[in-house]
């Protein structure tokens, strides 16, 4: 039974034109009350299906720009490792200079002593 029907009933005493009118509009309220649940179970259900096609975009971009990440780490690391063969060239080749500066001191040096020993 009804909310409208009860209240049709109960109300039938102060008329029934009123009662009538009164159990319609219950009668009304519960049918929008169903229409809405449904209207808003639908909404619910398209609501999610959205969210997860945004979640499925979203984690193929993470993906994508993890991957950009990845080779731009392996791109800086060839680059410091150019980088490092380059100090150790520049080492060698300071060193070699500063040994022929010192060997060149040295026959200066033994020269400056000899001429005046």
């Amino acid at each position: 039974m009804g909310y409208g029907l009860k209240i049709y009933e109960s109300l039938r005493e102060l008329g029934e034109k009123q009662a009538k009118i009164l159990a319609e509009f219950v009668e009304h309220m519960e049918s929008q009350k169903s229409a809405t649940s449904k209207e808003l179970i639908e909404t619910e259900f398209r609501v999610k299906k959205e969210l997860k096609a945004t979640e499925n975009i979203l984690q193929k971009e993470i993906e994508q720009i993890r991957l950009k990440i990845k080779e731009t780490e392996l791109k800086l690391q060839k680059q410091i490792e150019q980088v490092r063969l380059e100090i150790a060239k520049t080492k060698t080749s300071l060193v070699k200079w500063m040994f022929l500066f010192w060997a060149g001191q040295l026959v200066v040096i033994i020269s400056i002593l000899h001429s005046f020993f």
